[in-house]
């Protein structure tokens, strides 16, 4: 190999060099915001889901989850354990990573996405104390008016 072609690969090197860091630093993690009572064991066990699953979570440990629901827009009938938000939507209940990046992706018109109640098998609802039981489930679209609709099922 002579100088000339040495230096233009040095050269090419210094170059794309940074480019190529750039181009392999991980991208930034969605935030979501989860409010949450302090006693709750599986909304813990679904926040290290989101974790898991690349999101970047805030949680807020409040007294009166209806309170904050209320404030939020999420209509009581769709009540859980915990309320998220993300992305401009809400969430309520263990919500899988999946339909999470799905609605992200598709940007529906609604308000967000609700699990009612506690399922077994659900994210946070699936560890060891459940004994490997699922029950299915179904994850809601819940639309601006209130109404709801099948996003996913499980």
């Amino acid at each position: 190999m002579n100088v000339s072609n040495t230096r233009r690969r040095l050269l090419a090197a210094a170059v794309l060099l940074p480019w190529y860091g750039l181009l392999q630093a991980e991208a930034p993690r969605q935030g979501v915001e989860v409010w949450k009572s302090p006693l709750c064991g599986c909304c813990g066990d679904w926040v290290a889901h989101l974790e898991k699953n690349g999101f970047a979570v805030k949680v807020y440990e409040v007294d009166d989850l209806d309170a904050q629901r209320q404030r939020l827009g999420m209509p009581a009938r769709y009540a859980s354990c915990h309320t998220a938000k993300v992305g401009g939507y809400l969430l309520e209940g263990h919500v899988p990573a999946a339909e999470i990046r799905r609605l992200l992706r598709e940007r529906p018109t609604a308000l967000g996405l609700a699990v009612p109640g506690m399922p077994v098998g659900s994210p946070g609802m699936d560890g060891p104390a459940y004994g490997g039981r699922k029950d299915a489930y179904a994850v809601l679209l819940i639309e601006p008016t209130g109404a709801a609709r099948v996003f996913a099922r499980y």
